[in-house]
């Protein structure tokens, strides 16, 4: 039988666990430790970028100063009127851009009346049509009176236009609308998330 090797310092035998061996062990799991840390960093960084609409509001919702109440006209003429914020998209901001647009008529002296632009039946722009006393949706040729009702009875539109029932006047001057879009194509008013 063979002898174990001995210590060449003190002649006994080298403890279990102990030279090249064990270091070969810790740096395996050093060398463990940093590829985990390295495949860790994009994931979570790959995890926060998906969630990220989760956690980020969006802007509808939210009360927005539109005009002030001089700029719209005595007589309950409607107005359009863009709604203006701040848009983020990933990392870059970009600051004061139209994210939609309302329309605006004056119904007394303190009192203002929203309408959402959008038509219910396919998402085109509405227009004020001053000839005709009321709103056309240039798509489908559907009217609608000052109030946003339809007109006609044969409308394709499944609604009437969608009101903007959160309106306020601040410091008796600025018009403050809480903006909101709804779903097209139902007849019923369901606000998008």
């Amino acid at each position: 039988m063979k002898k174990p090797p001995q210590c060449a310092c003190c002649g006994n035998k080298p403890a279990v666990g102990r030279g090249p061996y064990r270091r070969g062990f810790l740096s395996k799991l050093l060398a463990l430790a940093l590829g985990a840390l390295a495949l860790a960093v994009p994931a979570v960084v790959g995890l926060i970028s998906a969630l990220n609409p989760l956690r980020v509001k969006g802007q509808g919702g939210r009360f927005f100063r539109v005009t002030s109440l001089d700029a719209l006209p005595e007589d309950g003429t409607p107005r359009r009127f863009p709604i203006i914020a701040d848009r983020k998209d990933a990392w870059t901001l970009f600051p004061n851009q139209p994210i939609g647009s309302v329309f605006l008529r004056r119904t007394g002296p303190s009192e203002v009346k929203a309408l959402a632009v959008i038509c219910p039946h396919a998402g085109c722009f509405i227009d004020f049509d001053a000839k005709a006393g009321g709103f056309l949706c240039p798509c489908h040729m559907a009217h609608f009176d000052l109030d946003g009702k339809r007109t006609d009875e044969q409308s394709q539109s499944p609604r009437d236009m969608d009101p903007l029932e959160e309106v306020e006047i601040r410091d008796k001057r600025d018009v403050y609308v809480k903006f909101q879009r709804f779903q097209t194509g139902t007849p019923q008013r369901i606000v998008e998330a």
